[in-house]
């Protein structure tokens, strides 16, 4: 069973990307690993030519930023998907960590699953950090919860839409496995100015001209607020370093917000509420 790994990144640096902590977290379970370098206006690659490991396959790529959707994050994503070379592919973002306690749980299900036909991908749950390194997001509605980080390779198997997903070239889903293990989301996790400007410059990727304009001048930091759970358990080792330069305050007002039990009934009830205040807004109509 061979396995590569693969990733995207541009501008990580600047953008404060835990982009080598990223790759360094899923090369133990990587025979390769394909890094897709965007033009950057930073020292992203040479940070990755620093981690200095032979299984390390780097090429550049001039990213098309004029493309809307997210699509060019595919794009780019699919570049680095052809060069893999092994059975499975285990693709990672820049701000993703995969913590080392999952390792075994990750590389059992490859084996298992290996020649499984009916099989196509394996499937992570999510911890999405907020603020700080202290605090998870804890409503699964506005949340991802489940996404496939590794699929097998095929050449009808594709990075889709802002690359948060793959698919059959035809759009179709794949048939993927959920496993007992969790990809940590740090990308809400950043120096506050670098976060907002993240933000603002990410947004001309999935909209343009007025749209943008408009969409930028109502972004504030931290606005999903209101559904946060403390954090009490060990981040992954690749992280201890940023985590010890973290230098940022954030308030989490966590006694602002409602009682669990009651955050859990409306999380639950949210697309019902959802739904009755839409009927209600045409009858008024």
């Amino acid at each position: 069973m061979i396995v590569s790994g693969f990733t995207i990144i541009r501008n990580g640096v600047l953008y404060a990307y835990p982009f080598k902590e990223s790759i360094l977290s899923i090369l133990p379970l990587c025979d390769e690993m394909i890094i897709n370098v965007g033009k950057s206006s930073d020292n992203t690659l040479e940070v990755i030519r620093s981690i200095n490991d032979k299984r390390i396959k780097i090429f550049e790529s001039e990213w098309d930023m004029s493309l809307t959707g997210g699509k060019v994050l595919s794009v780019e994503t699919n570049k680095a998907l052809k060069k893999c070379t092994g059975d499975w592919c285990f693709y990672i973002q820049g701000d993703e960590v995969l913590h080392e306690k999952y390792s075994e749980t990750v590389r059992d299900a490859m084996i298992r699953y290996s020649d499984n036909k009916r099989t196509e991908g394996l499937k992570f749950r999510y911890e999405h950090f907020y603020g700080s390194y202290n605090y998870v997001q804890d409503n699964y509605r506005n949340w991802y919860f489940r996404e496939t980080r590794i699929i097998k390779n095929s050449v009808n198997i594709v990075s889709w839409g802002d690359a948060m997903d793959f698919r059959h070239k035809d759009g179709s889903k794949l048939r993927s496995k959920d496993i007992k293990a969790k990809i940590y989301h740090y990308g809400w996790v950043r120096p506050p100015l670098t976060l907002i400007q993240k933000r603002r410059d990410f947004e001309k990727i999935y909209t343009a001209g007025e749209e943008a304009k408009r969409n930028i001048l109502r972004f504030e930091n931290y606005d999903d607020m209101g559904n946060l759970r403390k954090f009490t358990e060990t981040h992954p080792l690749v992280m201890t370093e940023r985590l010890l330069n973290s230098n940022w305050d954030f308030d989490a007002k966590i006694d602002q917000q409602k009682p669990d039990w009651l955050r859990k009934i409306l999380i639950f009830m949210h697309p019902l509420i959802k739904r009755i205040k839409k009927i209600h807004n045409k009858n008024k109509s």
